[in-house]
């Protein structure tokens, strides 16, 4: 048998061996030629670029190594929290006492003008009774809190802890399609929501600051404190030896603040999905080194930009509701008055929520202010007419539980204050931040249904079980 040979076949085969030897000696060069390139940059660089480790760089990031800790970063920022929380009311209880005797013993005197002037009972019961008393009130609730509190938060920026709070919680919010800096605007909503709104402007997107915007009101302020304190101290630390309580309260308000929080993920979550869509920006956080604090900016910006700022609007927006609730307060329709008509109408709607309708009253009547939504409450259920407040723990314990209340009545009434509507300064504020009614409404419904329903839900399960 014989084999022919085909000249053109042999002539390509060998010509593509050709070719691949030519491609590989080609691509073997170019790879010798990137190696030499990148190993050339190396060396100048190496000769050029000064690397200097020094011992302050090795405690940052030996701190940083603790603070963001996957593990330790979370347990220390709520004790953080909790430190804060107990300073803040250990350290109001004295300034807020002297604050309100002086106020109040101004009153007196303003009671005696008044009397000399031959001024109406109903003009002096408007102006003093009713706006000036209210103002009292505000005044001696907000202003030591706040003056603790906000320089506190403040150190805590100033030595450079806050970016890190941001750092840990930064995966949380992408999850939520929200943005890190969002725990920043959080942390000043503790002292006040109207400045955590305010704050929300250090958020560069517009879709994500208005998340922030939306759900800023979940993280309590100071103003809803003395109600969840109070509660707390009664129904669950008034068991316990005195020296204990302001520590387990702390360790209450504490736990109502990560409920807060948890709050604040879902429903930032539920807006990023439904009426603000769209994926998170990536956040670039710059970690700056800890530093020394200047006490003298700290106090300045604590006091003056943000303490100042907030108890100027709260007294603003609060003083009429004074005068309104006390002519709702001592205007009798039949032997009732124009207060205890509208509870009678609101029960039916605060029992399915575990709550009553003078509870519920007080919730909107403080409206304008948190802070007067206990003294309210308490003038609602005595028919005294002006706001009133009592002198221990024990008097208002027994004025609730002849009301009937029970610690589910407790529990809601915490988760109420903690979840209902923004006050009337945070949604004056969120109104100019947003320029918009519609997002103001938004603003106020969210958190409302949102406590409506917490609230029916717990009521509900407790009533099925048999639990009260």
């Amino acid at each position: 048998m014989s084999t022919v040979i085909n000249p053109i076949a042999a002539f390509a085969k060998v010509r593509a061996e050709a070719d691949k030897i030519r491609l590989t000696a080609i691509n073997g060069i170019s790879d010798k030629i990137v190696s030499d390139i990148f190993a050339n940059a190396e060396q100048i660089a190496g000769q050029t670029i000064l690397t200097k480790h020094s011992n302050k760089t090795d405690f940052n990031s030996k701190i940083d190594d603790i603070l963001t800790s996957r593990w330790l970063g979370y347990p220390i920022m709520v004790i953080l929290l909790g430190i804060i929380f107990w300073l803040t009311i250990t350290g109001a209880n004295i300034p807020s006492k002297m604050i309100a005797n002086i106020l109040f013993a101004f009153q007196d005197q303003l009671t005696k003008w008044f009397q000399m002037a031959g001024a109406p009972e109903w003009l002096h019961g408007i102006l003093v009774l009713g706006l000036y008393r209210t103002l009292a009130w505000v005044v001696s609730v907000m202003l030591p809190p706040m003056a603790i509190f906000f320089p506190l938060f403040t150190l805590l920026e100033d030595l450079g802890y806050l970016p890190r709070v941001a750092f840990n919680l930064d995966h949380l919010f992408k999850k939520s399609k929200a943005c890190g800096k969002q725990c920043l605007t959080m942390c000043m909503g503790f002292g006040c929501n109207a400045a955590g709104i305010v704050s929300c402007r250090i958020i560069d997107s517009p879709r994500e600051r208005l998340i922030a915007i939306l759900t800023n009101n979940f993280v309590p302020c100071n103003g809803r404190f003395p109600t969840l304190i109070a509660i707390s101290t009664i129904f669950i630390s008034g068991s316990i030896a005195s020296s204990m309580q302001t520590a387990l309260n702390s360790v209450v308000i504490t736990g109502l603040v990560m409920i807060g929080i948890a709050v604040t993920f879902l429903a930032s979550r539920f807006l990023s999905q439904t009426l603000l869509k769209g994926e998170a920006s990536s956040l670039v956080l710059e970690l700056p080194p800890y530093r020394k604090p200047q006490f003298g900016a700290v106090i300045y910006r604590s006091i003056i930009d943000r303490t100042i700022f907030v108890l100027r609007r709260a007294i603003v927006m609060a003083a009429p509701a004074g005068a309104i609730t006390w002519v709702l307060g001592n205007v009798y329709i039949g032997n009732l008055s124009i207060i205890g008509h509208l509870a009678y109408w609101l029960n039916p709607l605060a029992q399915a929520i575990g709550l009553d309708g003078f509870i519920l009253l007080a919730f909107i009547l403080g409206l304008p202010a948190n802070e007067i939504v206990l003294p309210v409450l308490i003038m609602s259920y005595l028919s005294t007419g002006y706001l009133l407040d009592f002198d221990n723990v024990g008097e208002l314990q027994k004025l609730l539980i002849s009301y009937g209340w029970t610690w589910l009545t407790a529990v809601n009434t915490m988760l109420f204050s903690l979840l209902h509507w923004p006050c009337s300064t945070t949604l004056l504020t969120i109104f100019k931040e947003t320029g918009n009614k519609k997002w103001t409404f938004i603003a106020f419904a969210m958190p409302t249904l949102i406590a409506f329903i917490v609230c029916f839900v717990i009521t509900q399960f407790a009533r099925i079980f048999g639990l009260v």
